[in-house]
C-alpha cells in the first residue's frame, strides 16, 4: 500500500500542466536530468531516489515525469525571479490530494521541493533537483 500512495503522490507532484513564463527565467532549455527524493514522517523505510529526463523550454518549467493515467491538474502557478512556484490538485482512489511546489533556476541547475497533504491527513516533502545535460532530443 504505501509503495502505491507513494507512486501516485510522485505522478501529482510531477506530471502535471506546465507553468508560462510571462518573461525570461535565468534557465537553459534543454535536455534535463531531474532526481526526486522523497520524505514522509513516520515513514519507516526510506525510498530510494527516482530519476528521470525531460526538455524543460522557457514555456514548460516545471518538471515532468509524464504518465498516461495521471489525474493531476495545476490550479494557479506564477513566476517570481527566477523562481517557479505552483499547486496542484491530484484526483485518486482515496481521494484528493493537494501540493504547492517551487523551484529555483540557476542557468544550468535548480533546486526546489514540493509539498503534498493526502486525504488520510498524511503529509511528503518531494525534494528536487536537476541539471541540464544537453539539447531536447
Amino acid at each position: 500500500m504505501w509503495k502505491k500512495l507513494l507512486f501516485f503522490v510522485f505522478l501529482c507532484a510531477l506530471g502535471m500542466s506546465s507553468a508560462r513564463a510571462a518573461g525570461s527565467i535565468d534557465m537553459q532549455e534543454g535536455q534535463w536530468e531531474i532526481t526526486t527524493r522523497m520524505e514522509m514522517p513516520g515513514m519507516p523505510v526510506q525510498i530510494p531516489p527516482m530519476t528521470f529526463s525531460q526538455c524543460i523550454t522557457q514555456q514548460d518549467l516545471v518538471p515532468q515525469n509524464e504518465q498516461p493515467d495521471n489525474e493531476c491538474t495545476v490550479i494557479s502557478n506564477r513566476i517570481d525571479g527566477n523562481t517557479v512556484v505552483w499547486s496542484v490538485v491530484c484526483k485518486g482512489e482515496g481521494g484528493e490530494t493537494r501540493g504547492d511546489g517551487q523551484i529555483t533556476y540557476h542557468g544550468d541547475h535548480f533546486e526546489g521541493s514540493m509539498q503534498m497533504a493526502m486525504p488520510e491527513g498524511m503529509t511528503m516533502t518531494n525534494y528536487m533537483s536537476g541539471k541540464r545535460i544537453g539539447p531536447c532530443r
